[in-house]
């Protein structure tokens, strides 16, 4: 009889809890659970992105065999499309939100979001709308449409499986973000030709002609009497990996047209085999404050770690030394420049 007594009151127990759970989805507007599937199991079919944020700037990303590029099929920074493929794979649902800041946040979500429409296999397949922040940190509001369900009603908290943090972070639509910082990625046999004017120590400029087996190192017109061959090559390899650091974030256009006229400190010109040249002119950047060495002496009124870089005559962007030193200091591998 006790059996019995237990058995029943575990099916009531159920009972009100299922419809506790049945009332609880129905009020959140969410009566299909297909609208919670904000995720995607396989991001290798996802082959088209549009982001739009709240300001209307709109950028659109495609995947182009094992590459990713914006429209123009232009190179953009895959490290932000893995952490984006990361998110459609990892994001769960964490729960709804509370009654009392449903209509808030519903409020909130139209008027400002972030719009990431998802493509796979060449169809559209969702669109995400990310809103603020979860109040503790660890999610996002946001909100799912589909093709098959169309746009949910209200919006859900959702996070990332085992990451602490917010979502809204990695989908961004400024386009100075997402371009490919790439400068040189070169092999030593793709080198025709590299020119280092120094423009503030000349006799230190410098041109390596590899264009034949044997290259050959000039200095103010005249060839080095005393080369190291293995040496060439050691420096030509330094084009292998060369970034710049920042997009130009800083100047107006009043002022990077101020910054070309001025003068630069060195110049790069590199030609590949197959007739692509890329010329840089290097400037220096003015430090906040004078810096100084451990003597307290001012040392320079430049910035020590930061100049501007214009590339092939139109874009400004911000370099670091010491990413640019290996191809611009000639003499640390043709030490005659030091004479």
């Amino acid at each position: 009889m006790k059996k019995l007594i237990v058995l029943i009151a575990s099916i009531l127990v159920l009972s009100v809890l299922g419809f506790i759970t049945y009332k609880t989805i129905k009020g959140s507007g969410q009566s299909d659970v297909n609208l919670l599937e904000f995720g995607i199991a396989d991001t290798s079919t996802v082959d088209k992105l549009i982001i739009t944020d709240a300001f209307s700037n709109k950028i659109t990303l495609k995947r182009n065999g094992k590459i990713w590029t914006d429209a123009q099929g232009g190179c953009i920074s895959q490290s932000n499309i893995e952490m984006i493929l990361q998110a459609f794979k990892n994001i769960e649902f964490k729960g709804y939100l509370p009654e009392k800041s449903l209509k808030k946040f519903t409020t909130v979500m139209t008027a400002q979001h972030i719009k990431v429409e998802i493509f796979v296999d060449g169809d559209w397949e969702k669109t995400w709308y990310i809103g603020p922040a979860a109040q503790d940190h660890y999610g996002q509001i946001m909100l799912l449409e589909t093709a098959d369900e169309g746009k949910a009603k209200n919006p859900v908290i959702m996070k990332l499986k085992d990451i602490r943090g917010i979502i809204e972070p990695r989908f961004f639509a400024d386009k100075r973000k997402w371009v490919c910082t790439k400068i040189f990625e070169l092999k030593q046999s793709q080198i025709a030709s590299v020119e280092v004017q120094n423009l503030d120590k000349p006799r230190r400029s410098f041109k390596i002609d590899n264009s034949t087996s044997t290259p050959k190192v000039y200095s103010e017109g005249k060839p080095l009497t005393s080369i190291d061959t293995m040496m060439v090559f050691r420096y030509l390899q330094n084009f292998k990996k060369i970034h710049y650091n920042l997009a130009n974030y800083e100047l107006n256009k009043t002022q990077v047209d101020s910054l070309k006229r001025t003068n630069p400190f060195s110049i790069l010109t590199l030609k590949e085999k197959n007739g692509t040249i890329t010329k840089l002119r290097m400037f220096k950047i003015k430090a906040k404050e004078p810096q100084k060495n451990e003597f307290a002496e001012v040392i320079t009124a430049d910035d020590m770690d930061n100049f501007w870089c214009e590339i092939n005559g139109k874009d400004i962007v911000k370099c670091q030394y010491f990413v640019f030193n290996s191809i611009l200091i000639g003499e640390a591998y043709f030490p005659e420049l030091n004479r």
